[in-house]
């Protein structure tokens, strides 16, 4: 295998002398029924309209009018909250998800340093972002009957704040180590309450997106793997890091970890029954110099995984590895892991 395997702790230490720090929490967020004792109080912040250009915009259009405007996308990706992602990946500069439901762009993601997030703009400095506009710590929303109130943690509010214009609502996606805006998601209100990236207080009905089966959780998460892939591929091109290329071997170990943590309900790097990610890797015959691993569990989706990963100081050094040039990825449901390697020469 070449090179002395070892774990101490948080510490992950793969092929002689390198080592790589990884150790992620897990990010379920509380929901609680509102008391009746209780108010659900409203924003009282002065709003901005929605830009009439740029990717805010698109929320409401048909997807008739995405593709007059953007062309057809090069694929289609289900998600887990009744829309599709449509991906146009052709430039990592102008990286794009557009969330689309009944014809209608109902959520939009964008990462691209080149993409018009007017009144934003990515890369931009965190103390301009705030600026922009009032950022609350939380957000009411009436739907159909029900009333829901959006509560942010202190970490929400340094590394993912929401903020609403108009009628939609973007989360602002904060690299906390460069200090620059690093992405942002727009959601119309029913994508946002299906979502729930935020501890809820509701009164009503609390609206929940459909059930899916094995089969289409399967689609998810194999669209989810590709999305990681492709958004580590920005960030590293961001900071001026070769990409990784998909490595199927690696990838299959990844998502054997993943369905491991799931069925057996832990979450760590050393599996009670498959050992380290050394043993993993060494099982699923894949040889290397190097290798890392990064996990997450119960984030959204493979979007706030990543975006989680870059705040955090062990998984970003494995994300901006230049040493790494192979990567698998693995998915299921809420349950994330990206074992990075370089192969032998």
């Amino acid at each position: 295998m070449g090179g002395i395997f070892k774990t101490f702790f948080l510490l992950l230490i793969i092929a002689g002398s390198y080592f790589l720090y990884i150790q992620y929490g897990n990010h379920e967020q509380p929901i609680r029924q509102q008391d009746e004792s209780e108010q659900l109080a409203g924003q009282s912040e002065e709003q901005l309209n929605v830009p009439e250009e740029g990717v805010l915009s698109f929320i409401g259009k048909s997807s008739d009018d995405i593709v007059n405007t953007l062309g057809e996308p090069v694929r289609i990706d289900p998600s887990s909250y009744d829309y599709e992602w449509w991906i146009y990946n052709q430039n990592d500069r102008q990286y794009l998800q557009v969330g689309v439901k009944d014809n209608k762009v109902v959520t939009v993601y964008a990462i691209g340093p080149d993409v018009n997030v007017n009144p934003y703009k990515l890369g931009q400095p965190a103390g301009d972002v705030f600026k922009t506009n009032s950022i609350s710590s939380s957000i009411s929303i009436d739907l159909n009957g029900s009333s829901y109130r959006f509560e942010m943690s202190e970490e929400d509010m340094n590394t993912r704040p929401i903020v609403q214009i108009g009628d939609i609502f973007v989360q602002l996606y904060l690299d906390k180590f460069d200090g620059e805006l690093s992405s942002i998601r727009a959601l119309d209100k029913e994508t946002l309450i299906k979502q729930r990236p935020y501890e809820v207080v509701y009164r009503g009905e609390l609206l929940e997106p459909a059930e899916l089966t094995d089969e289409q959780w399967k689609a998810v998460e194999e669209g989810a793997e590709k999305q990681i892939l492709d958004l580590t591929n920005v960030i590293r091109d961001r900071h001026g890091v070769p990409p990784v290329e998909w490595d199927q071997m690696t990838s299959e170990v990844a998502f054997g970890h993943s369905n491991d943590m799931l069925v057996n309900n832990y979450f760590s790097h050393e599996s009670p029954t498959e050992g380290t990610l050394g043993d993993r890797l060494k099982e699923g015959g894949v040889t290397y110099q190097l290798a890392g691993e990064n996990i997450a569990a119960q984030y959204i989706d493979g979007i706030a995984a990543v975006e989680g990963w870059l705040n955090s100081k062990g998984h970003r050094e494995a994300l901006l590895n230049p040493e790494f040039t192979k990567l698998g990825v693995g998915v299921n449901e809420l349950y994330y892991t990206q074992n990075f390697i370089r192969p032998f020469e």
